[in-house]
């Protein structure tokens, strides 16, 4: 890719973000669903029993929002809520039995989108990239969660 790596690295991974976004949200009309309700079946099937307040932290969503798509998830037959024993204002999130078939649809869907993405990268070569992501995302939390005025680490350049 011609240009430095400095004059790329950022609108190249908002641009690949909002691809895969507008991607997934295709694909995923397919069953019906939409890349939202599919982040929040998933969130909730990996953590049955969750806080509403929780999972809208949780997928950085305003709470409004997150409920509107928790009653349309509600309406369709794939999660419940259920009250707090010990607090009434709280609602824990359930998967319903209804949404197991589809959530095996969405694995099987993610794992398709995953392939288009990685079309003509080799198996070594995207373990490399996950990993080189992962480590991405450790610095940009770690640089957030430095307090303001603390001397950051060593200015490193690229390109």
């Amino acid at each position: 890719m011609p240009g430095s790596v400095d004059a790329n690295f950022m609108f190249t991974l908002g641009e690949l973000f909002r691809l895969i976004r507008v991607y997934a949200d295709k694909e995923a009309a397919r069953y019906g669903i939409t890349r939202a309700q599919w982040a929040v079946l998933t969130k909730v099937e990996r953590s049955e029993g969750m806080k509403q307040t929780e999972l809208a932290e949780l997928l950085e969503m305003q709470p409004i929002t997150l409920t509107r798509l928790i009653d349309k998830l509600c309406d369709n037959g794939w999660i419940e809520r259920r009250g707090d024993e010990n607090d009434r204002r709280v609602n824990r999130l359930y998967l319903r039995k209804a949404a197991r078939p589809l959530l095996a649809k969405l694995a099987g869907l993610r794992s398709e989108l995953t392939a288009t993405a990685l079309e003509g990268i080799n198996p070594a070569d995207a373990h490399r990239l996950l990993a080189q992501l992962e480590s991405i995302k450790e610095n940009v939390r770690n640089a957030i969660q430095t307090p303001a005025g603390e001397p950051s680490r060593k200015e490193q350049r690229y390109g």
